[in-house]
């Protein structure tokens, strides 16, 4: 079985659910409930892999506090290889406010650990440990996103696939090379918003066919629309599964783990979708990033009745 290396970000959510409208300067909005909870798009996938089975170890780096150590005891439970963690005195562990309306969500960030992670952290030694990489929040993480083109074109040169989600990118200058660094890149996760950013495009389908480069297979996550992929100069459709959703918190990290994983394991292009689908959909029932996500047994559950 491929064993995965995931290297980013890790920080805590704190959610706060069933607010009326986002707060601005000055006022006060009361939300339905509230809690603290594993966050960052990248240690969300890592757990999403855990729970399918998938062999996946994480680098990263957190502070030496509390909440470095709500994240760490989250992923080694789900199964995550954390050794290669940074723990520092120096750091403190990044946090994210959600606010969670009716239709949707706005995020505040304190970033704190999550930049912390340079290239110099990933040597050749590590990555030709491991079958497969992938990058969540390609701009976010500031002062490793100049390393990222050398490090997916490293990688592949020791053969492994590489797979890659861009996230938001706060500056909104979409660029920082990752176009251009996609000729080294698998599997390219963006969700329609980054799509917009990343081409100009108004629409998924005209965004993923300027994507396409003939090499990466572009996966548009498109929400309760389900998923676009471009591969080989044709796009095929998925429709979203049906659920009713709770949280849609790291939705689409849990896409990005279902897809993976059954793309590691040889699966064609549109069951890839499906298992993507299932897995981001399913992770919608509870509040948070992770407690929705499926283990495996749940997983073929829906699977088999998706069938």
């Amino acid at each position: 079985m491929t064993r995965v290396l995931v290297i980013g970000e890790i920080n805590v959510d704190l959610i706060l659910r069933g607010c009326e409208k986002f707060p601005s300067y000055g006022t006060e909005v009361l939300a339905r409930d509230g809690f603290l909870t594993l966050g960052s798009a990248s240690a969300i996938t890592a757990v999403g892999l855990a729970r399918l089975g998938t062999p996946v170890s994480f680098l990263g780096k957190v502070g030496a506090d509390p909440n470095g150590a709500v994240c760490l005891n989250a992923m080694e439970s789900a199964g995550v290889d954390v050794t290669r963690v940074e723990r520092s005195k120096n750091l403190q562990t990044g946090i994210t406010v959600s606010i969670v309306g009716s239709d949707d969500r706005a995020l505040v960030t304190f970033p704190g650990s999550i930049t912390a992670l340079k290239g110099a952290d990933v040597p050749d030694q590590l990555l030709e440990q491991f079958g497969h990489l992938h990058v969540s929040s390609y701009f976010l993480q500031s002062n490793l996103t100049p390393a990222l083109p050398n490090i997916f074109k490293r990688a592949q040169t020791l053969g492994l696939t590489v797979s890659v989600d861009p996230g938001f990118d706060p500056a909104e200058e979409w660029d920082a090379g990752l176009l251009e660094a996609l000729v080294y890149v698998d599997l390219f996760f963006p969700n329609e918003m980054e799509l917009s950013g990343l081409t100009g495009m108004l629409t998924p389908g005209e965004a993923v066919r300027t994507l396409d480069n003939g090499r990466t297979i572009v996966v548009a996550k498109l929400g309760r629309s389900g998923c676009l992929v471009r591969n080989d100069g044709v796009s095929i459709a998925e429709p979203a599964i049906e659920v009713s959703p709770v949280d849609s918190t790291g939705a689409g990290d849990s896409f990005n783990a279902g897809f993976l994983n059954a793309w590691l394991e040889g699966e064609p292009v549109r069951e890839c979708m499906r298992s993507g689908n299932i897995c981001g959909g399913l992770a919608t029932r509870r509040a948070g990033g992770t407690p929705g996500q499926p283990d495996r047994s749940e997983f073929n559950a829906a699977l088999k009745a998706k069938k």
